[in-house]
């Protein structure tokens, strides 16, 4: 009856041993220690179940340093830079210098996620069907309330989901380029967006 793979018998594991000991590896692992993490200071009178104190954790909230310059979350101007170039350069370099004049515009001041999505969805496909090329998305800079609130009522919200929104499904069809606007048109508080020709 023949052996079922992976199954070694005493003699075959002591026979494996044996080859194992006079082998040497090529590349030698050298082991280094593991950083120390960083020590905790205890909550003030916190005390766990054996006595000893309790570790403490940063507050909910607090903004923890971005290591070695990395920031989590960069700005959507910064996301935007770094699309692929889609257009032409020079139609590009005008219409982030402010040259062109957007066709048409939209404002989305106070609206909510839910309600901004479609809105702005159902202009950018009306634009378009209308032939238009260049127009402006207002978001507003959302400077003002709790940067930490959750993100439908963050400050900033519309200023962070429009980018993610001319990039999905059905948008991205007919978005050819969006930049954040020059500042005569709003700045960080608004997007060019140029479509698709129909």
């Amino acid at each position: 009856m023949a052996r079922r793979r992976g199954n070694l018998t005493p003699e075959d594991k002591d026979l494996w041993a044996q080859v194992a000991r006079t082998v040497s590896p090529l590349h030698p692992v050298r082991r280094q220690p593991l950083p120390e993490p960083p020590a905790l200071k205890p909550a003030r009178g916190a005390l766990q179940a054996n006595g000893q104190p309790a570790p403490s954790f940063p507050a909910a909230g607090t903004a923890r340093a971005p290591q070695s310059g990395f920031d989590p979350a960069p700005s959507p101007a910064q996301k935007l830079a770094v699309q692929p170039l889609r257009m032409d350069h020079k139609t590009h370099r005008q219409m982030t210098q402010g040259k062109l004049r957007p066709e048409s515009r939209i404002d989305l001041h106070g609206m909510t996620l839910a309600v901004a999505q479609p809105a702005l969805t159902s202009f950018l496909f009306g634009a378009h069907a209308r032939g238009l090329r260049l127009v402006l998305v207002i978001t507003g800079k959302g400077r003002r309330g709790d940067e930490h609130a959750p993100l439908p009522v963050r400050p900033g919200a519309l200023r962070h989901s429009v980018p993610h929104w001319l990039h999905m499904v059905p948008l991205s069809q007919i978005v050819l380029q969006a930049t954040p606007a020059h500042r005569r048109h709003g700045g960080e508080g608004a997007y060019y967006v140029y479509l698709r020709r129909g």
